[in-house]
């Protein structure tokens, strides 16, 4: 029976790689290269792939100090899944499992999202955010940073504003965040989406920005990070970072949440700017499929 701390199958195969030769070194070779191939696969099977007899790999598998290639079969099976299972953990987390149905996977999601949400109704600094709609309203020029994930509600808050009419421009990287932060001075805004508030080209994006007198403002989920100590406004969108695929998933609807209530807020203040900018020309009515 192999103990708990007995080698892996795969370091076996590697150990004995350097004293075998001809066929046994072919199968041994073909293991280590494609070890989850080898589990789900029949004896014939690797022998055809290594060119060799059922009858080698036997011998090999004995030779590792197996009963025989079903055992070794089953001992790579459970190598293979087990690093398939560490890396899940590590990438998409636990909540969801690799097998879950459809309707349970969406059910998940769904549910982070909406504890995500409330997070952030309970977190959104309102008189905050009137300020902002305030400043981006009335800037000469607001300058939007966001980088890989964070960059999806940036844009989108890039969009919506373009959109209206509003000067507004977006940057991701480093080399495009330092000319587009040095542009910048008083009156002007610098708006960074950053869930994590620790990233060291955004933290420069603000820290540039505020040297030139724009009003910085930090959409996060980490508000005492090294950005949320820098931006003079902070929205705290109640999710903090987490570790994993999923956690980061659900905080990207409060910085959803967030950055759409700036853009109505703006919107607000320049009601005017949805008609004089409309796709169709200036003041053309906003068309809705009932009209």
């Amino acid at each position: 029976m192999e103990r708990a701390d007995s080698p892996s199958p795969l370091q076996l195969v590697k150990r004995a790689l350097p004293e075998l030769n001809g066929a046994m070194q072919r199968v041994a070779e073909h293991i280590q290269a494609n070890p989850d191939e080898v589990a789900r696969g029949s004896i014939t099977k690797l022998a055809e792939a290594a060119q060799t007899s059922a009858a080698t790999v036997t011998r090999l598998s004995t030779h590792l100090g197996f009963a025989g290639y079903p055992a070794l079969r089953a001992a790579l099976a459970m190598e293979v899944g087990r690093g398939i299972e560490a890396g899940w953990a590590s990438d998409i987390g636990m909540a969801i499992g690799p097998a879950d149905p459809p309707e349970q996977v969406l059910n998940v999601l769904a549910s982070t999202q909406a504890n995500a949400l409330r997070n952030a109704l309970a977190s959104i600094d309102l008189a905050a955010a009137a300020r902002v709609a305030d400043s981006i309203a009335g800037a000469r020029r607001t300058h939007i940073y966001g980088e890989w994930g964070d960059a999806i509600p940036a844009r989108e808050l890039y969009i919506r504003l373009l959109r209206i009419g509003i000067p507004v421009w977006f940057f991701d990287g480093p080399q495009a965040g330092s000319i587009g932060s040095g542009l910048l001075e008083s009156g002007d805004v610098a708006l960074v989406v950053t869930r994590q508030g620790n990233d060291p080209a955004t933290l420069e994006f603000i820290k540039r920005s505020k040297s030139g007198g724009a009003l910085t403002v930090a959409i996060t989920g980490v508000a005492d990070s090294p950005i949320g100590r820098v931006a003079e406004v902070v929205f705290d969108t109640g999710t903090p970072v987490g570790g994993t695929w999923t956690e980061f998933f659900a905080g990207r609807a409060s910085d959803t949440l967030t950055a759409g209530l700036l853009f109505v807020l703006v919107a607000q203040r320049v009601p005017d700017h949805l008609t004089a900018n409309h796709p169709n020309g200036p003041g053309q009515p906003v068309i809705t499929p009932d009209s």
